[in-house]
């Protein structure tokens, strides 16, 4: 498995709308992602702040996506 790319929560969830995650709720500086089908999660977005790899491998599992998944979104 390859590096993961330097990306910011407000990336993530631009890249993560592109196949069907709406922001449902914010807390704070939390986001919560849905999809219709029920996969959820929660992002952090820290202003310029990049998230990092465990949070990011976290948030991979939650929405079922591959790191090349996200690659190909970016």
């Amino acid at each position: 498995m390859g590096q993961f790319p330097s990306i910011t929560g407000n990336e993530l969830i631009k890249a993560l709308s592109r196949v069907g995650f709406v922001v449902v709720r914010i807390k704070g500086s939390h986001h919560r992602i849905e999809h219709a089908d029920g996969r959820k999660t929660t992002i952090p977005v820290h202003g310029k702040e990049t998230l990092g790899r465990g949070i990011l491998l976290k948030i991979l599992r939650d929405v079922e996506l591959t790191r090349d998944d996200l690659l190909g979104l970016l």
